[in-house]
């Protein structure tokens, strides 16, 4: 009886710390001042001051969450060069909040994070955001090539938006939040 007692002791505290945890990200995506999906950049773009690659990029999935405390998490799968299948010599990307649409001006970038050759990334960081930010965007900018650090983030590859190319079957996938 003792060893049962022990066991559901340890499970019911393993239950309660999961569900801590669990409620302590569900109140992170409830205080997210900024969610949005993640799209490839196209060459000849200038958001915040920053321009973008010099080749289109494509993202198979990408998402970013900024909570008003300045955590910032992103999450991208697939950003690859169309043409080269990989993401070329980008090893490093780093995000940037960009203030004021694409006429702002970047208020707060990250540290640099390791990208795949597959493209894929996770930023889990928190940054300074300013009082108020009118129509905000998240860059994901080249921070090395190579395995070089550029001293400065360069170019944006992928931005928070949207493409209008989902089918009727894509609409069931997202949750509800996706939807208007």
């Amino acid at each position: 009886m003792t060893k049962l007692m022990n066991i559901s002791t340890r499970t019911v505290s393993l239950l309660l710390i999961a569900g801590s945890l669990a409620v302590g990200a569900l109140a992170d995506d409830n205080d997210a001042v900024l969610s949005s999906t993640l799209i490839g950049s196209i060459p000849g773009q200038v958001i915040g001051g920053v321009t973008s690659g010099g080749l289109p990029w494509a993202v198979s999935h990408g998402r970013v969450t900024l909570n008003a405390n300045g955590n910032v998490r992103l999450d991208v799968t697939g950003l690859i060069l169309p043409s080269l299948g990989t993401t070329g010599p980008i090893t490093e990307v780093s995000a940037s909040l960009v203030c004021g649409g694409s006429g702002g001006t970047v208020a707060a970038t990250t540290a640099a994070v390791a990208l795949s050759p597959a493209g894929d990334a996770r930023i889990h960081d928190k940054i300074s955001v300013p009082a108020s930010c009118i129509a905000p965007v998240v860059l994901v900018r080249i921070a090395a090539v190579n395995g070089t650090p550029l001293a400065q983030p360069g170019a944006f590859i992928a931005a928070t938006g949207f493409n209008n190319t989902s089918t009727d079957d894509d609409s069931k996938k997202h949750d509800s939040a996706d939807q208007f």
